[in-house]
């Protein structure tokens, strides 16, 4: 198990778009993944509106818990997909 963390900068926080980019890299990678606002509880990241409904915003910090295969290298592909879209 591999867990991530990463401030998200983007002015609109995550929205839509980031959320299904993010959840379609979690589906395409095979692993067990969830994301929770640093202190909240985990949601199931390959679920879009699980994502949409943590309501991040621009300066808040986000947990990846990533468990399977290649964990170390899935984890360090979804931080860039989380922080590319910004």
């Amino acid at each position: 198990m591999v867990t991530r963390t990463t401030t998200i900068n983007d002015p609109v926080g995550i929205h839509a778009r980031p959320a299904a980019q993010f959840a379609q890299a979690v589906a395409a990678s095979g692993c067990t993944v969830t994301i929770a606002k640093q202190g909240g509880n985990p949601v199931p990241a390959g679920s879009i509106l699980s994502i949409m409904g943590l309501g991040i915003k621009q300066g808040d910090t986000v947990e990846l818990t990533i468990e399977g295969d290649n964990a170390e290298t899935v984890a360090d592909s979804l931080i860039a997909t989380l922080t590319a879209a910004e």
